[in-house]
């Protein structure tokens, strides 16, 4: 069985909202436990630690792990002051070698069972596994007064996502390097890349998008009724 690493720590500063991000509601129902609620149905997912900011843990106590019960592995982790901090005590708080770790955002609560199994499986084949999707625009390198420097060739760009899975001791040993060397990444892979492990892209979903401004709130609702559609039409099951 995989764990399921799910960082919800930010403060969520571009959302402009005195709710944090990862506790505003989509039909209801708050962005977190939607994200979860995957998590805990997925067959196999053994365990979830739930990586949120400190003076949050009270509130999700009360208010997040109910929605869960007993029957599912899941508790909450202290954050960090980074996002990196975060899940290296998520990391901390899983510690059992030999099995995969998935590493997902809180607020992307649009991602599917099949994504899920498809990057444990990947990591599983070469301990390493992300979700990403081709970039569809033009990418222009923009350098001082906004003036572009180059444009790059498309072909090989890619946007990463999560969920991101790794063997436990591919990314414990990136992270233990990473905070040894003082190296700070933009994601989880990134630290495995720079150890030259190879990490293995599968193609993800445009749908699977990361809540974090207050237009991403606004398109929500539709995206919901996509993933629901979506999901009757897999009778019910994503995974």
């Amino acid at each position: 069985m995989a764990s399921a690493i799910i960082v919800a720590a930010g403060c969520g500063k571009r959302m402009q909202s005195s709710v944090a991000k990862q506790f505003l509601e989509i039909e209801n129902i708050p962005i977190l436990v939607r994200t979860l609620r995957v998590f805990a149905g997925h067959p196999s997912i053994g365990r979830i630690r739930l990586v949120v900011p400190q003076e949050e843990m009270e509130f999700c106590r009360g208010t997040i792990l109910p929605e869960f019960g007993s029957e599912v592995d899941l508790s909450i982790v202290a954050g960090g002051k980074r996002r990196q901090d975060s899940v290296y005590q998520g990391l901390l708080a899983v510690a059992e070698t030999g099995q995969v770790v998935v590493i997902h955002d809180g607020v992307r609560p649009f991602v599917s069972g099949e994504l899920i199994t498809a990057c444990i499986e990947g990591a599983e084949r070469v301990g390493a596994c992300i979700v990403g999707v081709p970039a569809s625009d033009t990418v222009k390198r923009v350098g001082g007064g906004n003036m572009i420097l180059e444009t790059i060739a498309r072909d090989e760009i890619w946007l990463a996502q999560t969920p991101q899975a790794f063997r436990y001791e591919v990314i414990k040993k990136a992270f233990d390097k990473a905070n040894a060397d003082g190296f700070s990444g933009t994601d989880d892979a990134s630290l495995v890349e720079r150890m030259g492990w190879p990490v293995h892209m599968i193609e993800g979903s445009r749908h699977n998008i990361k809540i974090t401004t207050s237009a991403d709130m606004e398109l929500a609702p539709q995206l919901l009724k996509i993933f629901e559609s979506i999901k009757e039409n897999s009778g019910g099951d994503l995974c």
